[in-house]
């Protein structure tokens, strides 16, 4: 539920940083949504797989003890590292963010998706909010540099 809310401070920091600096929303919205919800988001999903991977793994029902945990926790705080440069870099960076973000979250999603179709698994970590925001993340990261 972690990336609902993320994605919520996302939209209220935009809104103050737009109010109180007048700055362009587009822009502003990217900004915050890579470094609060691909950042920050990236940076907490890091400390659940690797310091609480027993209980984030029965979370997505999936067997405890696995190595992989591990892996895809550094995966998770390479992401969330290039989220927070975002607030210092610009342009490429942004480009090369959203390209890391997008391959990592749509492979997260079918993964997911793959998991509800063959085992069943529709535990709240495999099938509630995560889910539907690795599609959408994408989508929207995409749309809003395409039109910045």
């Amino acid at each position: 539920m972690y990336v609902v809310y993320l994605m919520l401070v996302a939209l209220l920091v935009t809104a103050c940083h737009v109010f109180f600096w007048n700055t362009p929303w587009l822009a502003t919205l990217l900004l915050w949504l890579l470094v609060i919800k691909v950042g920050l988001g990236g940076i907490w999903a890091f400390m659940g797989h690797y310091f609480q991977g027993e209980r984030v793994a029965a979370y997505i029902g999936w067997p405890a003890g696995n190595p992989f945990q591990k892996e895809v926790a550094f995966s998770n705080l390479a992401l969330g590292i290039s989220g927070v440069l975002c607030f210092f870099f610009r342009d490429e960076f942004w480009l090369a963010t959203i390209v890391f973000a997008s391959v990592f979250l749509l492979g997260a999603f079918s993964v997911h998706l793959k998991e509800q179709r063959e085992t069943a698994n529709n535990n709240p970590g495999n099938a509630g909010p995560v889910f539907f925001v690795d599609l959408i993340s994408p989508l929207v990261l995409w749309g809003l540099f395409l039109a910045h």
